[in-house]
């Protein structure tokens, strides 16, 4: 049904870059957006500047409400919705040995594995993440429960199978044979990418080719699967990894990998180069609808060439700060041209609702020594976790802001329902303001704002629940 909307519209438009996000925040407190039954934007600003031939369409008041871009994570973890909170004394390989490799290997059972995507649907929605980029189950019948519920839902995602031919014998039952890794990452591109519409270019679930990280993986893996992405990229298939978290020296996924590869740089590994010497052995993963997690030690030459290929990069400061993987510097990557995307990590990071990791985002790059240091903008935040996601995505025509002619996936956000967020926005920016002070406004929101505030999360103009 074709409907207006009214209430505090609340984002950064689509136009911005990083740069310039705060000449591009559009705060509006008696707006509307007019949706119509497509679930397209097809209006979006005051209500008193409404268009006649909207003005005798179904009107849904959610005023004092804030409308806002629904929230885009790329980066999660399917099979880690239940392993927050877990203690690794600090370093991500005791961590993912002691515990995320024997709790991923529960997925084998399916009951398990069709709890938990019930599960991470629903905390999706009681957060606002109407998009994510999800790593998903080594095992077959744990990725069609997920892919099914994420359907059934009508959320946006997408995810692969993580793809493990390598590892210690705690993730014995995760690993496959390279053949078989191959088969089973083929089989769900053609079983579940764009299932929903049969066109990549509407489908609101899509895969992507995800092998877990280069210590994972063989050479051979590699050379497979960059041959399985270059076959499949042109229909919207998604490369995903970890790359560049942990840097303990000599012992920690860097060095490792480095060692084990014999290659001049990390990134040479999933650029092609992973022979020894970075000599090419395969096809490159980088570019568009590649997004690498972390990147919190990545060399300038290794962010250029990221940049350079098109390549996005997802930042998770939340889980950085619980593993004590160091601080991905904002200044120098944001500096490389590449998009920096938010992820919550879940479950490194303890935190679904992408607003308190952006809390932790300004924390850290806040605090970073020296000249490094970067207070980042309100709208900073708030483009990083909406339109640069879209954009890391390549859905930035589709999703990301409020503007007229994207899909209309948004939050409404009812402060009164969270203990003293109300009170606290109505002394810090009176009413008759809050046009006139948004950045302030925002920030206040962004920092304090928790899941009770989320009322109701639509996608493509359609209540989920």
């Amino acid at each position: 049904m074709s409907i207006v909307r009214r209430g505090h519209l609340l984002h950064v438009s689509s136009s911005a870059t990083l740069e310039t996000a705060k000449d591009h925040l559009i705060s509006v407190q008696d707006g509307a957006l007019a949706v119509d039954d497509g679930g397209r934007i097809v209006y979006s600003g005051p209500h008193g500047k409404l268009p006649a031939e909207f003005r005798t369409w179904a009107v849904r008041d959610h005023r004092p409400a804030y409308l806002i871009p629904g929230l885009v994570d790329t980066h999660i973890h399917f099979p880690q919705t239940h392993a927050t909170g877990l203690y690794g004394g600090g370093q991500l390989l005791d961590w993912l040995d002691r515990h995320i490799f024997p709790i991923e290997s529960r997925f084998a059972d399916p009951d398990v594995a069709v709890d938990a995507a019930w599960a991470f649907c629903s905390r999706r929605i009681a957060v606002g993440t109407t998009t994510a980029l999800v790593f998903g189950s080594a095992f077959p019948a744990a990725q069609n429960a997920l892919f099914a519920e994420t359907h059934r839902r009508g959320l946006r995602m997408i995810c692969g199978r993580t793809i493990q031919t390598s590892g210690p014998p705690t993730a014995r039952k995760l690993l496959t044979g390279e053949a078989e890794a191959l088969s089973l990452t083929r089989d769900e591109i053609a079983r579940w990418h764009a299932k929903d519409t049969g066109n990549p270019a509407t489908a609101l679930v899509h895969v992507a080719i995800t092998p877990r990280f280069a210590l994972s993986v063989t050479p051979k893996t590699l050379a497979e699967l960059g041959d399985l992405y270059h076959e499949t990229r042109e229909s919207g298939v998604y490369f995903q990894t970890h790359f560049s978290e942990d840097n303990r020296p000599g012992v920690g996924e860097v060095d490792s990998t480095k060692r084990v590869y014999q290659t001049d740089s990390y990134l040479d590994v999933y650029d092609g180069k992973f022979l020894p010497g970075s000599k090419p052995g395969g096809l490159s993963f980088l570019g568009p609808r590649a997004i690498l997690a972390h990147t919190v030690h990545a060399t300038d030459a290794e962010l250029a060439r990221i940049a350079e290929t098109g390549t996005a990069i997802s930042h998770c400061p939340t889980s950085q700060l619980f593993l004590g993987s160091g601080t991905m510097p904002w200044r120098r990557t944001v500096a490389s041209g590449a998009t920096v995307s938010l992820g919550s990590d879940i479950g490194a990071g303890d935190e679904w609702l992408l607003t308190r990791v952006l809390n932790d985002c300004y924390k850290v790059h806040a605090n970073e020594p020296g000249e490094a240091a970067a207070a980042l903008h309100p709208a900073e935040l708030l483009y990083t976790a909406t339109v640069a996601g879209a954009k890391a995505l390549c859905l930035d025509d589709r999703i990301g802001s409020l503007d007229a002619g994207k899909e209309a996936d948004f939050l409404v956000v009812r402060t009164e329902d969270q203990p003293w967020l109300h009170e606290l926005l109505e002394r810090v920016v009176p009413k008759e303001h809050r046009d006139l002070e948004a950045e302030q406004l925002l920030f206040s929101l962004v920092m304090g704002m928790k899941e009770q505030a989320i009322s109701e999360v639509y996608v493509r103009g359609r209540l989920v629940s």
